[in-house]
């Protein structure tokens, strides 16, 4: 339910991330205003994430609102926050991330500025555990057809759809649910959806700093192969008929990755049988983005650690 005069609805999912919540809670409570709102989802914590939402919410602001629900994963408690925020715009932050100062007032105005646009994209700084730090901007223009900006995020990696860097209109978010029987990469179907049907507006500017840490949920997605055959069908189901010669090369692009995993663990005989599925799919990604090199490389790691 939307509600006159909130543009913009910032979710954050959270699960045992009492520890680190606070610094990504400050990073958004130090820029709300009367256009934006502020939404927790506990997805069943059993840290210290229940006290420090209870004390944030006793400050009274009626632009701060946290819920709580069972334990389902982060695409339940994304979707959970969608039905029960009120902005006509959504920009879903992971609980670890930081928004960085002016993201809300930059998104607002990009919405402002062009009100036909239903996704404006910016760009991110990570951030590693030594204090590394870099800065990865959007393209300065995505293409207009709408197969070519899923090509360059799936396959070529020249477009980023990160949480945080990325804010959309309710109607499309609500058009493609978060999937719920994902616990890790579940966000790749909906930002593919969002690249193929949404208007896209460009901001070079960085919105959110995404912390690389061990025990991120990014690291925590272990590769599988009917993993990454019910991903690919759940990406490729509703994107556009014209889309789908792409999925052909996403399936050896992953037949790949599970090839390289396989060499790096000693698994030789499985590591040739998805490097064959690979070339069955689509022999020519071998050859993209470094894909042999990679393969070669994880291979060669592989037989050095092989008892003489």
């Amino acid at each position: 339910m939307t509600i006159p005069g909130i543009l913009l609805s910032v979710v954050v999912p959270t699960y045992n991330y009492g520890h680190l919540l606070g610094r990504t809670l400050d990073s958004v409570l130090g820029q709300l205003d009367d256009e934006c709102e502020l939404l927790v989802v506990d997805d069943g914590s059993t840290d210290e994430t229940p006290r420090l939402l209870e004390a944030i919410a006793a400050g009274g602001s009626p632009r701060v609102r946290w819920l709580r629900q069972d334990n389902a994963g982060a695409a339940a408690a994304r979707n959970a926050g969608l039905r029960a925020s009120r902005g006509s715009h959504v920009l879903f932050l992971d609980a670890d991330d930081e928004l960085l100062p002016g993201a809300l007032a930059a998104i607002c105005s990009a919405f402002r500025d062009d009100p036909r646009a239903t996704v404006v994209l910016g760009g991110r700084l990570t951030r590693w555990p030594d204090g590394r730090e870099k800065r990865h901007s959007p393209p300065r223009r995505l293409d207009d057809d709408p197969c070519r900006r899923v090509a360059g995020h799936l396959l070529d990696k020249t477009i980023s759809v990160s949480h945080g860097a990325v804010a959309v209109a309710r109607e499309l978010v609500e058009s493609r649910p978060y999937p719920e029987a994902f616990r890790g990469r579940e966000d790749i179907p909906v930002s593919a959806h969002w690249l193929a049907r949404g208007r896209i507006k460009v901001i070079d500017v960085p919105l959110v700093r995404i912390h690389k840490h061990p025990d991120s949920l990014r690291h925590a997605v272990k590769v599988s192969e009917p993993l990454e055959r019910a991903l690919a069908d759940e990406i490729f189901r509703g994107l556009p008929d014209e889309c789908q010669k792409l999925k052909p090369s996403y399936l050896a692009q992953r037949y790949l990755a599970l090839a390289r995993a396989a060499a790096r663990t000693g698994e030789r005989s499985r590591a040739k049988q998805y490097l064959f599925t690979a070339l069955r799919a689509a022999p020519g990604q071998l050859l993209a983005r470094g894909q042999l090199r990679k393969l070669i490389s994880a291979w060669m790691r592989s037989c050095r650690r092989r008892p003489a």
